[in-house]
């Protein structure tokens, strides 16, 4: 019985329920196109604008802990190297994707400059606890540096790729009986985190929806207003379920459910025959596989030079290592992917791309040991000396 629930939770911890999503939506999808299609298709609104509310929720929710008291987003100076990692993250595969895209054509896949600006929190950081050996600083700083990316990936789905057409009229009215309704709740003491998403939840989707924007990050305005601890206990900390405060109870609750929410939206979105494969798919993971580690080194010696400091015992060649772990896309790729693009071959392309960003995996892993076996050579070697 122990057993299988250290595999459960290894399952979940490591969003490999989305891996298994994926793996049988592109297995399906090769075999019998249409089949798959003609079951997918009806899952993408349940998948994408509704399930994946609770998706984006919890990785809000992971940002606005990490702007309390003792967390790394608390002061602009702790803050400022692993965001300029995640702008450099972000900056640099945009320009090299626009780049491929304006220059090698066909232009109209410019539009997707934002697939590869995503980086997958789960996958990466499940890479990152591979390469490097338990308490190592690179592991929650590329946790954070995701985390910060995907914050920034909201605004950026928000701002460039609206789902329909604006109304700003729906979206100020509405977004405002939301936030004032979780005000209301909040200065009630309220401690059930359903009647934050039942009543200002559902009205700021509603906002969002009538609004022309994506409805996923509806929950991402009323998370600061749930009851919360005074200070952040770390990135995806695990004592964090024993916290008895409304933000931490909802996480806790929602953990499980937001893996079969992926498990579904990979099976729902990751269908594409091997035959699509084109221009955008290799643009998406060239922008990847170059643009992550060169912005991330890039942004980072810049902060440094403002007078950022990497945390200690973070080297630039672990740095470079946590780049092209950083480099898989996936989740949130294939997310901007369906924004960014109607059903049809650049969506298809696109997708791929975002799919085929897992072979950063390997290459992360195989850095690793090429940057870090000249390292613990050298501590060895300086080790013996000093004895």
């Amino acid at each position: 019985m122990t057993h299988s629930r250290s595999a459960a939770r290894f399952i979940l911890d490591n969003s490999l329920l989305l891996l298994a999503g994926t793996v049988a939506a592109v297995a399906w999808a090769n075999i019998d196109h249409a089949t798959y299609d003609h079951l997918a298709h009806p899952l993408h609104f349940w998948v994408n604008d509704v399930g994946m509310v609770f998706f984006f929720a919890v990785a809000a929710k992971e940002v606005f802990e990490a702007t309390l008291p003792g967390g790394p987003l608390a002061s602009p100076r702790r803050a400022l190297s692993p965001l300029a990692a995640a702008v450099g993250g972000m900056v640099a595969p945009a320009l090299i994707y626009v780049a491929l895209a304006t220059t090698q054509g066909p232009s109209e896949l410019a539009r997707g400059w934002a697939i590869p600006c995503a980086t997958d929190i789960a996958f990466s950081a499940m890479i990152a606890r591979i390469v490097f050996p338990t308490g190592h600083p690179a592991v929650p700083f590329l946790l954070l540096l995701a985390i910060a990316d995907d914050a920034l990936g909201l605004i950026i789905l928000a701002v460039f790729y609206p789902a329909g057409a604006l109304s700003f009229t729906s979206l100020g009215v509405l977004m405002t009986a939301a936030v004032l309704s979780a005000l209301w709740l909040k200065r009630r003491q309220t401690h059930s985190f359903w009647p934050y998403v039942l009543g200002p939840g559902a009205l700021s989707w509603a906002a969002l929806y009538l609004g022309g924007f994506h409805p996923a990050l509806a929950m991402v305005p009323i998370v600061p207003f749930m009851p919360h601890g005074a200070q952040d206990q770390g990135l995806f900390a695990p004592g964090e379920h024993r916290q008895a405060d409304t933000l931490n109870r909802f996480e806790h609750w929602w953990a499980t459910p937001v893996q079969f929410i992926l498990l579904l939206f990979g099976f729902a979105n990751a269908g594409v025959p091997f035959a699509q494969i084109g221009p955008g798919t290799y643009y998406v993971v060239a922008a990847l596989l170059l643009g992550k580690p060169a912005g991330i080194l890039l942004f980072s010696a810049g902060a440094r030079v403002a007078g950022a400091h990497l945390p200690p015992g973070l080297r630039t060649a672990d740095l470079l290592v946590v780049g092209v772990a950083a480099a898989i896309g996936f989740t949130v790729s294939l997310f901007f992917a369906t924004a960014a693009f109607p059903p049809g071959v650049a969506l298809a392309e696109t997708k791929m791309g975002a799919l085929l960003s897992f072979v950063a995996a390997p290459l992360a892993i195989g850095l690793s040991r090429l940057v870090r076996r000249p390292f613990e050579a050298s501590r060895h070697g300086d080790g013996a000396h000093a004895t």
